[in-house]
């Protein structure tokens, strides 16, 4: 296959998850703030909280909308672009995908209207029953996505089956409480609960600041923030218990993601905050960091040594060695059927992606073609091909980890200036809250390459390699469908911000909130913001 044709379906895939990832953390997280929004409402019977729910539920319906036309071109492009990949994995990668379809589309889509629908005809504990089953649903969605997903980075629960030539689930349980995708579950929803809480805290500013809607954007506000003190410190936490994970099954990615090249030996390595990556050479050029961080960072512990890329490169080739051996017979068995080769299989199993991985420094991508003479130099290369891109993975890491720890600060700001009622007199608050509304979105873009590139070269980890796992499409096929994906997911985002910009300037329709229009935001106040509450 033509490298060209695997770089072009891996950017056609990327491309494809990024525009559709703009769509889901906001989607998550609006649910449970409605949810929440509307918990007060029952509780206290004010109208301006039904408002408020009212208001952002519209909001998370424009987000919802569009989120599922950018989704279902995904699962189809699984068979479109990657058919090597779903006739190796189909039979475990299925079934959580098929799930989540019934999630979404049963449970989400009825619940949904009955949210729209049913705010005259339900009670109001009825009603908010359903908001809450709205918001039960989505991420239970989310949940069978991460799943598969967090198969393909921690595959358990399979074996490969060399009669059918693919893998085969054996352990449904272990596909589902995967750790891995425990982890990836819990980290990737809580920041949806980040970008809606910067969504409406954004929202809410702007009206603040231009002396709009001031009693339902100071309680926006106000839930906002304490929603988003909560959720941004939980995604700092379970980003870290995610780092756990990895450190425990994928030692590459954690490795590339600190640009760790020597192992570390106490006591405690230094963490570093910027360096310059050359992967060709196995170095950093430079560094700077913080001593005695990385390792109680990583392994909780300030003794325990962390693996560098050139020892795991080291102990790759003995496995790429071993991979070439049980390809080579595997591929002996699929024709002779003969027990013995099967026997020489088993003998090397464990190694055969690697082997598989070895096919694309073969002569003629044929293993067949390694001769003793040629053996150790493809070996060689395979085992250094065998890390992910360190700069990559290094700086799109400390992305969005910088970003976490900003949320963390303008949501414990704007909580702290909310309760004390000192708000509208720190206008610094309410511009930062405006213009960093897209800023959680991007942190999730670059959490999802993070864990995306720091996977490479496989597409399941150290089973499947991605350059054989796409189809074989012509350039010009894939040339032209790249463009076409470009070009309508760029009009989906486009009617997506025309939407939500149209309906946030337009503001909520007022059915029972006091509305002291002469009281702006750091404007001379007509009312109080304790009047405000009232």
């Amino acid at each position: 296959m033509e490298n060209v044709v695997v770089e072009l379906s891996r950017l056609q895939f990327a491309l494809t998850a990024l525009y559709h990832f703009q769509f889901v953390p906001l989607t998550l997280g609006l649910t449970f703030m409605i949810a929440s929004i509307e918990t007060v409402y029952v509780i206290t019977g004010k109208i301006v909280y039904r408002d408020m729910a009212k208001f952002w539920g519209k909001l998370f319906l424009i987000n919802f909308a569009i989120g599922v036309a950018t989704g279902l071109t995904m699962e189809f492009e699984f068979g479109t672009n990657w058919s090597l990949f779903s006739h190796s994995v189909g039979d475990i990668f299925g079934t959580p995908l098929a799930l989540e379809g019934m999630m979404a589309f049963f449970m989400e889509s009825t619940f949904i209207g009955l949210m729209v629908f049913g705010w005259d005809r339900l009670s109001r504990g009825a009603h908010l029953a359903i908001t809450f089953l709205v918001a039960l649903g989505s991420n239970l969605s989310a949940l069978w996505i991460l799943i598969a997903n967090g198969w393909m980075q921690h595959p358990v629960g399979a074996k490969f089956n060399p009669d059918m030539m693919r893998f085969e689930m054996t352990d449904f349980a272990a596909v589902v409480f995967n750790p891995k995708a425990q982890a990836e579950f819990v980290h990737t929803t809580i920041a949806g609960y980040v970008a809606a809480a910067m969504l409406v805290l954004g929202i809410s500013a702007f009206y603040l600041l231009s002396n709009r809607h001031r009693s339902f954007a100071l309680r926006s506000f106000r839930m906002a923030a304490i929603f988003g003190v909560l959720s941004s410190a939980a995604v700092i936490t379970l980003g870290d218990a995610s780092g756990r994970a990895d450190f425990a099954t994928q030692e590459p990615k954690v490795a590339a993601m600190e640009g760790i090249w020597e192992d570390t030996t106490p006591p405690a390595a230094r963490w570093d905050i910027v360096s310059w990556p050359n992967q060709a050479e196995m170095k950093n050029e430079f560094s700077v960091g913080l001593p005695y961080v990385l390792t109680p960072l990583i392994t909780h512990t300030m003794d325990t040594p962390i693996k560098g890329l050139r020892t795991i490169v080291e102990e790759n080739k003995a496995r790429v060695d071993s991979g070439i051996d049980a390809a080579l017979s595997l591929k002996k068995y699929s024709q002779t059927r003969d027990p013995a080769d099967l026997v020489a299989y088993r003998a090397n199993e464990s190694d055969l992606g690697f082997g598989l991985l070895a096919t694309e420094f073969a002569p003629d991508f044929d293993l067949s073609n390694i001769t003793p003479d040629n053996r150790q130099q493809i070996i060689n290369e395979t085992a250094k091909a065998s890390i992910p891109d360190v700069w990559v993975s290094f700086y799109a890491f400390r992305i969005m980890v910088g970003l976490g720890f900003f949320f963390f600060v303008l949501f414990s700001f704007a909580a702290y200036y909310s309760l004390t009622c000192k708000l509208e007199s720190r206008r610094w608050v309410l511009h930062l809250a405006m213009w960093s509304i897209p800023l959680p979105v991007m942190a999730t873009l670059y959490g999802w390459i993070t864990a995306e590139v720091g996977r490479q070269p496989w597409t399941v980890y150290e089973q499947l390699p991605t350059f054989i796992s796409p189809s074989n499409h012509s350039v010009s096929y894939m040339v032209f469908s790249l463009a076409g994906f470009v070009l309508i997911y760029s009009s989906f985002i486009a009617i997506e911000l025309y939407l939500m910009f149209k309906f946030a300037r337009k503001g909520p329709m007022i059915e029972g909130s006091p509305e002291p229009i002469s009281a702006g935001a750091g404007a001379p106040t007509g009312a109080s913001a304790n009047e405000s509450w009232k």
